[in-house]
């Protein structure tokens, strides 16, 4: 058997090393659907084939296959066919593409123990690397909460290693968001010590730090030292500032910086307006909402959304459809969100006639309702015991190939026992089934219910 390969192999390499890499791969590809069992040469020559040609992408992907199993074989291993592809390899430029393939392969499986080996076998070859392997080495520790890990690394290399400002800053976000605000700072001062200048992620990330430490003071002093260098500062830059000192209460510096970055030109995303909400404080976002109307400051769309989402909450709904009817007179389209939040509140109040008409006026906009609103008007039906409308809006929603979730299922079922429907409440029973919606005890019990009261009025 193991001849026979040999005999095949050679056979589709003599093939391959004829035609440009990606009409090999296409080769190689549909050999592989046939049931062509390929062994260490076969995937060694094209790899090599693909990385000659600088296929760096279709490598990895190569890559990534076998180390997910979709590509294997009874000539070979996992790690049988990285040791043959890694050995005896002179250093070169393909050969430091080849391990960048394999670190790469192994960071997106996750693997990252295994492409930290390999990074280290790397360098300890000499090989001249992409500073950006490094970087997704240290980010994916980061990202997996392996900090630690990736700081050890990180210090362990510094001297071996060429570092880029995007090392230090993948470092000092992480430090940052690990707490250690001391490191951060040390980071920027190595990083300023070997020649590079910090750039403006390294210093939003810092201001942002300082503002989650309380540190009001030393965030507005790294924003005034960005001015210096000749950095501009950016929406989130300015976002995080604000909202720092929004959180310290200094609501005139914040409104003042706001002001700033109308006038530079930016212009306030979500976060901007969020940290009230985030904290639950939706009386606070309704201030705010004021102090800017005093302020003559035109709300954007994201603010106008979040001032609904806030006085629902507060359960205002005529101040809510205020700022609703406000968003035309802004030239602003409200968007399927914005109806959804409206439409929750009303039926939370059970006003379903005023949500029924909302809902129906979507389509006039050319706003085609979302899943969440469609639950959201079935629940508010069921609430008022209109199983007719509730299962409209269900055959509607089917229609239109959206899936009714549990809640809305189970909804219905409840009403329709509720009126002795228990044959339809079973046909149901049968489609939430079919979409693999788990159905409750509790309604189980309901049909059962309805059933026997059925049949012992029979």
């Amino acid at each position: 058997m193991q001849e026979m390969g040999k005999h095949q192999t050679l056979i589709l390499i003599q093939k391959m090393v004829k035609i440009p890499p990606l009409q090999a791969l296409s080769l190689f590809n549909c050999s592989t659907q046939q049931g062509f069992q390929h062994t260490h040469h076969s995937i060694s020559f094209l790899l090599q084939h693909l990385l000659d040609h600088q296929k760096l992408p279709h490598a990895q992907s190569l890559l990534l296959q076998i180390l997910s199993s979709k590509i294997s074989s009874p000539f070979f291993t996992v790690s049988s066919l990285l040791h043959h592809l890694t050995q005896n390899q002179n250093p070169s430029m393909t050969t430091a593409l080849l391990y960048e393939s394999i670190i790469d392969a192994h960071l997106k499986s996750q693997l990252l123990d295994k492409a930290l080996i390999f990074f280290n076998e790397m360098v300890d070859k000499g090989l001249v690397y992409r500073p950006n392997i490094f970087n997704s080495l240290l980010g994916s520790l980061v990202r997996s909460n392996c900090f630690e890990k990736a700081w050890m690394v990180f210090n362990e290399l510094k001297e071996r290693v060429k570092f880029d400002v995007y090392s230090f800053g993948i470092m000092i976000k992480g430090c940052c968001e690990n707490g250690n605000l001391d490191k951060s700072f040390q980071l920027l001062g190595l990083l300023q010590d070997i020649g590079l200048s910090p750039n403006v992620v390294i210093y939003t990330t810092l201001i942002d730090g300082c503002c989650k430490n309380g540190d009001i003071e030393k965030a507005r002093s790294l924003f005034e030292k960005m001015g210096e260098m000749g950095l501009v500062a950016n929406q989130y830059t300015f976002t995080v500032l604000i909202n720092g000192l929004f959180k310290k209460g200094l609501k005139k510096d914040g409104f003042d910086l706001f002001e700033k970055m109308k006038i530079n030109g930016l212009f306030p995303n979500l976060y901007t307006y969020n940290w009230y909400s985030k904290a639950g404080n939706w009386k606070g976002v309704a201030d705010l909402a004021r102090e800017m109307e005093g302020r003559g400051i035109s709300p954007s769309k994201v603010t106008c959304t979040v001032l609904i989402d806030a006085y629902v909450r507060l359960q205002d709904m005529e101040k809510a459809f205020q700022i609703f009817s406000s968003m035309e007179r802004f030239g602003l389209v409200p968007d399927v969100y914005v109806y959804g939040v409206l439409i929750h509140g009303l039926c939370m109040k059970g006003n379903m006639k005023e949500s029924s008409k909302l809902f129906r006026s979507m389509a006039e906009m050319h706003v085609e309702p979302s899943d969440v609103i469609y639950n959201t008007m079935i629940h508010g039906y069921c609430k008022e015991d209109n199983s007719y409308r509730a299962l409209r809006l269900l055959r509607e929603m089917e229609a239109k190939g959206l899936v009714p979730n549990v809640a809305s299922y189970s909804s219905i079922i409840g009403v329709l026992c509720k009126d002795g429907k228990w044959q339809e409440s079973e046909v149901l029973l049968d489609k939430m089934i079919e979409l693999q919606l788990k159905p409750s005890a509790s309604i189980l019990n309901m049909i059962s219910k309805a059933k026997n009261f059925t049949e012992l009025k029979i």
